[in-house]
């Protein structure tokens, strides 16, 4: 069994990618910028918190944002960000 890398890693690489262009499981891009430990998606007003992502990451693979909904605030985009390959590096 392989083990993931630990969230800290996992921010790390969401913090590298700021900016950079994502698409949601329905084909939408965006972006995001990362403010402390909230991250604005560049479609959206509303931040979704590091904690947040933490939650999610402790369930990847999943196999798609209705997974998380009751779990996290902004779904669609944690799942499309988690399970991007600059992301996930193919490690789960």
């Amino acid at each position: 069994m392989v083990l993931k890398p630990s969230f800290a890693e996992i921010w790390k690489r969401i913090l590298a990618c700021e900016g950079e262009e994502f698409k949601t499981t329905s084909n939408l891009p965006f972006s995001y910028e990362v403010t402390g430990n909230f991250l604005c998606p560049s479609r959206t007003d509303f931040n979704i918190s590091k904690a947040d992502f933490a939650k999610a990451y402790e369930l990847v693979p999943i196999n798609g944002p209705g997974v998380i909904t009751k779990l996290v605030r902004g779904p669609a985009y944690i799942f499309a960000i988690l399970h991007d390959e600059r992301i996930s590096k193919n490690e789960w």
